[in-house]
């Protein structure tokens, strides 16, 4: 269904959406880039560009232990926590990249789609990705150690997260209005890619970057190289 509004839905599908991808794509790849410049073997004490292989095991073996569930000792110390944090960004990802509705759009717009999941299933993943928003919105408020650090900022990032999905929603079983919800599930899509590059949610790709880092550090001085005299610290 097309809203009444049509000359809007074009423009929010159309150049509103082109623009979307262009400020995600670059300022994604700005964060990376900014990241990576920002290094300094002085600073972190790793050898970037010496004991090289050491520091790419290193990185490789960080980054798919935790993307694993309970892969790490810290995702196993917090199970409920592990299981609500890969749930939500499970369905964060996979839902609006598989969706069917979604993909129609791909091939009315540029002619070509991608896999797609039933819409019983997105249903289930939106309705798992809000259950985790909630759970970890209590988890804040519950705990004192996570309390204390938690500010309105990072109400408003997990806000932006999960307004595509509620709207979404709405509109899928077209609650009260479904012209409103389809355009605000439209707008609030494209909020959240314009705010990846801005803000926390950066860490969509910045997670493989930190994590890389890090995988270096423990790879080549924290006993990757246990016992190998070309350290020179």
């Amino acid at each position: 269904m097309i809203p009444p509004d049509a000359t809007l839905y074009e423009i929010l599908t159309g150049p509103v959406l082109w623009g979307t991808f262009i400020i995600f794509g670059v300022g994604v790849v700005l964060r990376v880039l900014l990241y990576v410049k920002g290094l300094d073997w002085k600073i972190d004490r790793v050898t970037y560009g010496v004991n090289t292989s050491y520091g790419v095991k290193g990185a490789i073996k960080s980054v798919f232990s935790w993307l694993i569930p309970f892969g790490t000792r810290n995702w196993r110390a917090n199970p409920v926590m592990t299981t609500a944090v890969f749930v939500f960004h499970f369905g964060l990802l996979f839902t609006p990249v598989f969706l069917l509705a979604h993909n129609m759009m791909l091939t009315e717009r540029w002619g070509f789609s991608l896999w797609t999941i039933s819409e019983s299933f997105a249903d289930y993943l939106t309705i798992a990705v809000l259950i985790s928003a909630v759970y970890m919105v209590l988890r804040r408020i519950a705990l004192p150690e996570v309390r204390i650090i938690t500010t309105f900022y990072d109400y408003l990032i997990l806000l932006i997260a999960v307004a595509p999905f509620v709207t979404g929603f709405m509109a899928r079983y077209q609650f009260s209005d479904y012209q409103f919800w389809l355009l605000a599930h439209i707008i609030s899509g494209e909020i959240m890619l314009i705010a990846i590059p801005f803000t926390k949610l950066s860490h969509f790709v910045l997670f493989f970057c930190s994590r890389a880092q890090l995988g270096m550090d423990f790879g080549i001085k924290r006993g990757g190289m246990k016992g190998n005299k070309q350290l020179t610290w």
